[in-house]
């Protein structure tokens, strides 16, 4: 299992992402699902710096990756504000971009990017979101 710690700054998303791409690949999977989960992990990521902790430099992002033979697992973990993705509606994509809300989109892309989405929060541990990638998905 591979571990790292960022600080929760927009300038930690380009390690962030080194770190996702250097395991995808490592995992054998193909070009177009490395950049699937590089792109679902920044978006989680943006999100737990604006929405978990309001602004950069105010908490950490955990990342632990389960490279198992057939799907690989990225948890993302934060101690910022809880999270229900069910206050989210999910978005409205076939309205013209000017009316549309801003909300709900990360998540749309997680959810297609990935082959599961998993949000679960404590008060013990805070926020905790589990990406999960099968190979040849």
């Amino acid at each position: 299992m591979a571990m790292q710690t960022f600080p929760g700054t927009f300038k930690s998303l380009e390690p962030i992402s080194k770190f996702i791409v250097e395991k995808a690949k490592d995992a054998g999977f193909s070009a177009k699902d490395v950049y699937a989960i590089q792109t679902a992990v920044d978006e989680a990521c943006s999100n737990v710096i604006d929405h978990a902790y309001g602004g950069e430099n105010l908490g950490t992002i955990n990342i632990r990756l389960k490279n198992l033979n057939s799907k690989l697992s990225i948890i993302i973990s934060d101690t910022g504000k809880p999270f229900d993705p069910e206050d989210i509606p999910d978005p409205d994509i076939t309205s013209p971009l000017e009316i549309r809300k801003e909300r709900g989109l990360g998540i749309f892309f997680m959810k297609k990017l990935m082959d599961e989405v998993i949000f679960e929060f404590s008060p013990s541990e805070g926020n905790k979101l589990t990406l999960i990638k099968y190979k040849g998905s």
